[in-house]
């Protein structure tokens, strides 16, 4: 056998074994996706550098990621945001970061989850490092880095096999993923995720809804809900009230001061969470102390009665439909207090 023989050979099996690896996970319901990564990430920071007075900056973290639906923003408002929001973490890195790093005098939008906001201003804590590891490479990133995440877009928009997740979480099929299927008992900590089913799904903009298996399969949902579980109570610090609201608001003065509008947003919870919520975090000591230090413009979903009965499947995010409804509502308030204009044109 020759040279020749033996690369078609060796090719030839290549080819019929990412075939056959493609095929099979699109079997198992999964559908190319995004990952939603520090470069999909920095590309959104990035238009904040020219964005203008009548632009809109969504932070916050998953709550605001999952319940703000980007394009049902620009078809009542003719803009679309800007979606800088983290899962998991902290907001108040990133509001620092557009504070103090841009010049930007529009309008921002806080999403406070009391477990996160109010959780630390300590550097290497998980929620402010998920945050701040993004500034970070937004700052520090390559051409060589930008080129490569230009040219692995056709590839996660058209692949389900390159899938994958920053994170490594189970809900992906790249080999941390699925290493961290595997159950060793208690001796990984790891949270209970469900396997190869993705949660949510993102686009290029980071819209981010999510996906109808979660929304409609409860047994689905109800894992979900165990890793919330997982998460909450294998966290024993502490809120650091002070800390966090004094940070804040030293940034939430400094862009006032210059003119830019400051938006405070609590998003839906439901259930377990929600109780917890509101027996450890209570609206009065936290949201509303909050909201009275910074004199910003705040809305809470228990205000307003088209958005106080809405229901998350899995206790912390609202369906893909709920969050277009939840969306539209909220600007509709929001025009109604003349906070955000309307500019789109017929």
């Amino acid at each position: 056998m020759n040279l020749k023989q033996s690369f078609i050979i060796a090719l030839t099996i290549s080819v019929t074994c990412l075939l056959a690896w493609e095929l099979y996970w699109r079997a198992q319901g999964k559908i190319p996706d995004l990952d939603d990564d520090k470069n999909l990430w920095a590309i959104q920071r990035a238009k904040v550098e020219t964005a203008s007075e009548n632009d809109v900056i969504l932070t916050g973290s998953s709550r605001v990621l999952f319940d703000i639906d980007l394009n049902e923003w620009k078809q009542e408002t003719g803009i679309k945001p800007i979606q800088l929001a983290n899962a998991g973490a902290s907001p108040i890195p990133v509001f620092h970061d557009i504070v103090h790093n841009t010049d930007f005098k529009g309008t921002v939008v806080v999403g406070v989850t009391p477990g996160l906001f109010f959780s630390t201003t300590i550097p290497e804590a998980s929620p402010w490092k998920r945050s701040q590891s993004r500034i970070d490479y937004y700052n520090d990133r390559t051409y060589a880095q930008l080129l490569n995440h230009w040219l692995s877009l056709p590839l996660q928009k058209n692949l389900v096999m390159v899938s994958t997740s920053e994170e490594g979480w189970t809900d992906d099929i790249d080999l941390k993923s699925l290493l961290n299927t595997i159950d060793l008992g208690n001796r990984t900590g790891k949270p209970p995720f469900p396997p190869f089913y993705a949660f949510a799904y993102i686009d290029e903009d980071r819209n981010n809804p999510m996906s109808e298996r979660t929304a409609t399969d409860t047994a689905f949902a109800g894992t979900v809900q165990k890793a919330w579980k997982f998460f909450i109570e294998s966290n024993k610090n502490l809120p650091d009230k002070e800390a966090t609201t004094s940070f804040f608001l030293a940034d939430a003065e400094k862009f006032m001061k210059r003119g830019g509008q400051l938006i405070l947003l609590r998003c839906p919870s439901s259930g377990w969470l929600k109780e917890g919520e509101d027996q450890f975090l209570p609206r009065t000591e936290f949201w509303e102390y909050l909201v009275e230090k910074s004199q910003a413009k705040a809305y809470h979903y228990m205000d307003y009665e088209p958005l106080k009965d809405l229901t998350c499947p899995e206790w912390s995010h609202l369906s893909a439909p709920d969050a277009r409804y939840f969306t539209a509502e909220l600007v509709k308030i929001m025009k109604a207090d003349g906070i955000i204009s309307n500019t789109k044109t017929n």
